[in-house]
């Protein structure tokens, strides 16, 4: 194999490759987390809002924040899939019905890519209460 083939190959099958936001920018995320501020909250201890707290949500286990109602859609997800993956929230938050049927949460989706990978950068950075 050619070294500019090989390099091409090998840069194809990392995660992330070709894509410079796909690891994305938790500066441009937090704006991107104004969609989800009126019902979500990632200040630790805050649980006052319709959603549940966000607040270190990656890898952690699905429908599980204590004291929170959720909806049999969202608990269904959660004997599914367990926990938050990023994989998992980029789908999520594309296309929330067609991840959770029936969901309670009244919102669309974000269609661009780069903003969910910005929004997932942001959540990343929040440390687990």
């Amino acid at each position: 194999m050619r070294p500019r083939i090989a390099i091409l190959v090998a840069c194809a099958t990392l995660p992330g490759a070709g894509s410079p936001s796909h690891a994305g920018d938790p500066a441009r995320g937090e704006r991107v987390f104004q969609y989800c501020y009126s019902c979500h909250s990632v200040v630790r201890g805050e649980t006052n809002l319709q959603g549940p707290n966000l607040a270190g949500i990656i890898g952690q286990p699905i429908a599980a924040q204590n004291g929170f109602g959720y909806s049999p859609a969202m608990r269904d997800l959660a004997a599914r899939e367990r926990v938050w993956s990023e994989a998992l929230l980029d789908r999520f938050t594309a296309e929330p019905e067609a991840v959770v049927p029936k969901t309670s949460m009244q919102f669309h989706g974000i269609d661009d890519p780069a903003e969910r990978a910005d929004l997932i950068a942001y959540l990343r950075s929040i440390p687990r209460p």
